[in-house]
Parts: C-alpha cells; sequence; structure tokens
C-alpha cells in the first residue's frame, strides 16, 4: 500500500490500524538539537484523543505517546524519530456484523475492491483512528516552528455558523467549550444540536477555520508545489473531508478585480487579506487563513441499506462507538497537519537563496 508518507524534507510516515496492537509513525528529517516539550505533546493528544466529552465516541484511549528513536537528553538528535500509540480500549466484536458487509459512505467497498482483503474491524487503515499519529508529529512540527502562532476552531455545525470574521474572537477561548468555537453564543447552539443528533442516532456535519499567524515571507514553491496546494492536499487526506477553501475561497468567484485585489501598505504588507496569505503559491506575511468542510460521520445507529460482498442489498444498523459530529477532535488534527505543512515548508525555504 503506497501513500502512507507526507512531506519532503520534514516527511511522517504512518502505521497501524484502528484495532491492531498500536498505531504509530516515523518523522525523518526533523533537525538535531531541537528540545521537545513532552508534556506539549501529549497534552495534543488529550485534544484528539475519543471519550473526551458527551458530544463524542466514548471510546477510551489514553493515547500515550511512546517515543522509541531520535530524541536524547530531551533533544532531537537528527535522526528518524519514531514512536507508537498503544490501542488500549478496541472492541473488534462490535464490527463483526459487517465483516461481509460494506457500509454507505466508508472505505469498505474500494478497499475490498482494490486490495481483495479488508480489515473490516473499525475501517482498520482507513479508519480516523490512524489521525493520532499525525497529531503527535504534529507537535514536534509545531515545536519547530515556534514562532508560528496556529489556531483552528470549530466555526459551524450543520447550519449554525459564527457570523463573525476570525480577527474578532478571542482564540484563548477555543478550549473554554467541549465544541472547540470561541464564540460562546454560537458555542451553546452547536452542542444543543450536536447532542439533539447524537439521541436521534444519526451525525451532522460542518466545517473548522484554521488561522496561521506570524508565518514569514517565502514559504511555498512556485507552480506544482504552491503553499495553498499543499495545504489543501494535507487537509483533504483528513478522514471525512469533502472540502476546502483558503482566503476570499469560492466567494472570490463572484468578484470583480477591482473588489478582489489586496492593495499595498509601504511596508509590503496589504490593506486587505482576500489573497489569505498567499501569493503566486509562496507566503506574503499576512495570516493564512482557511476552511475545511467535514461530512456528517457515515456511521449512523439507524437502520438503512447496505451491500454485501455477494452482490446483495441488505438492511444493517450501525453499532459501536462514535462520533455524532467529528468537528470537535479534528481540530487539533488540522492544526497538526498545518504545521506538518509549515514546517516542511520552512526547511525548504532555507535552501531557496545563498
Amino acid at each position: 500500500m503506497a501513500g502512507n508518507s507526507f512531506g519532503k524534507l520534514f516527511n511522517l510516515t504512518t502505521f497501524g490500524e484502528s484495532h491492531g496492537e498500536a498505531i504509530g509513525g516515523i518523522i525523518d528529517g526533523c533537525p538535531a538539537g531541537l528540545e521537545i516539550d513532552l508534556e506539549a505533546v501529549q497534552l495534543e493528544m488529550q485534544r484528539r484523543k475519543p471519550g473526551q466529552s458527551k458530544i463524542v465516541t466514548q471510546r477510551k484511549e489514553e493515547d500515550d505517546v511512546t517515543f522509541l528513536s531520535g530524541i536524547f537528553e530531551g533533544k532531537t538528535t537528527g535522526t528518524p524519530i519514531g514512536f507508537v500509540i498503544e490501542n488500549t480500549n478496541q472492541k473488534s466484536k462490535d464490527y463483526s456484523h459487517i465483516k461481509d458487509i460494506y457500509r454507505p459512505s466508508h472505505a469498505d467497498y474500494t478497499f475490498d475492491q482494490k486490495y481483495g482483503h479488508r480489515d473490516y474491524r473499525g475501517g482498520g487503515r482507513s479508519s480516523a483512528r490512524e489521525t493520532a499519529v499525525r497529531v503527535a508529529a504534529g507537535a514536534i512540527a509545531k515545536q519547530l516552528i515556534s514562532n508560528i502562532k496556529i489556531n483552528a476552531f470549530v466555526s459551524s455545525v450543520g447550519e449554525i455558523f459564527i457570523d463573525k470574521p476570525y480577527q474578532d474572537l478571542d482564540f484563548s477561548k477555543i478550549e473554554s467549550n467541549i465544541i472547540r468555537c470561541p464564540d460562546e453564543s454560537s458555542a451553546a447552539k452547536m452542542i444543543a444540536k450536536v447532542e439533539e443528533i447524537k439521541k436521534a442516532g444519526d451525525t451532522i456535519g460542518g466545517t473548522i477555520t484554521c488561522v496561521l499567524q506570524n508565518v514569514p515571507v517565502g514559504l511555498g514553491e512556485p507552480v506544482f508545489d504552491k503553499l495553498h496546494a499543499e495545504l489543501g492536499k494535507a487537509m483533504l487526506s483528513i478522514n471525512a473531508v469533502k472540502g476546502f477553501e483558503y482566503g476570499g475561497g469560492f466567494c472570490s468567484a463572484k468578484m470583480q478585480g477591482s473588489e478582489h485585489n489586496d492593495l499595498f501598505n509601504e511596508d509590503g504588507s496589504t490593506k486587505s487579506n482576500l489573497s489569505g496569505g498567499i501569493q503566486g503559491g509562496i507566503s506574503n506575511g499576512m495570516d493564512i487563513y482557511f476552511r475545511v468542510a467535514f461530512k456528517p460521520v457515515a456511521t449512523i445507529i439507524q437502520k438503512q441499506e447496505a451491500l454485501d460482498n455477494q452482490g446483495n442489498i441488505v438492511e444493517m444498523q450501525g453499532k459501536g462507538r462514535h462520533d455524532p459530529c467529528v468537528v470537535p477532535r479534528a481540530v487539533p488534527i488540522v492544526e497538526a497537519m498545518a504545521a506538518l505543512v509549515i514546517a516542511d515548508y520552512w526547511l525548504q525555504n532555507k535552501l531557496s537563496t545563498l
């Protein structure tokens, strides 16, 4: 199976399945001498872990990260950083009923058709459990680019949207509620909606907005490796993501050039920022901001039609422990993937000039 690695100079390879013994990763290319705050790594894991509130999956995993290599006496050695996260609360029997059934909107059918064999326990390799590894690696990347601030937050659940620009939000309030929305009135409505959906045995989608501040000018490579293209790839690689837009996004298609152009100030900054901090695929020093759309979780606790491996349409009902809305736990995943992209391009940029 290809496609398990991300990044060029700062590279992450992940391994493991949802209900296997463990998941883990190898970070290659992290410079030597970086002092690692292991508590900060674990804090990021706590933000993503299951079972943290009443509106997420009740699977109980501590998600403790064990580093096996690449760190000595608290600092990186320049060699590959290997780490594992044990799966301590897997319940494979919850998935025995889908051994021969392809669930709607899951990877069951495509995996079976492509490889002729699949791990049906929680989706195996296609499970969002794999994203715990990304969060651990992203926590290392954040420490490498510590001058750059990365804040993601839930900006919508269903039809409930924050009606304020990100500049008017207090990012210190993101962790003040279980939905991870910094606008308190919107957060209360979102939480109530998720609880309503969960009670009905259904799921609901939402969006996450991410803001990157203090990004230096010059990150990104022209043509095929534009910064926004890599951020888009990073976000679209996250489970359940259906859309990505940065800066003016799709609203730009309704504008005229006289409305959309970001006019310069004398210091090189711009009066507006519809470019989203990226021009010509290269960061321009302004805030980079983007929005990621997540679909409703595909497993619902309702009866619905499915396809079995004999070609029959059958009735099935979801079981097990699943998120009614994925966005609260996806906030640290979005931040982690953004950090991996920026760390990689930050290292690449050091090779751009003499």
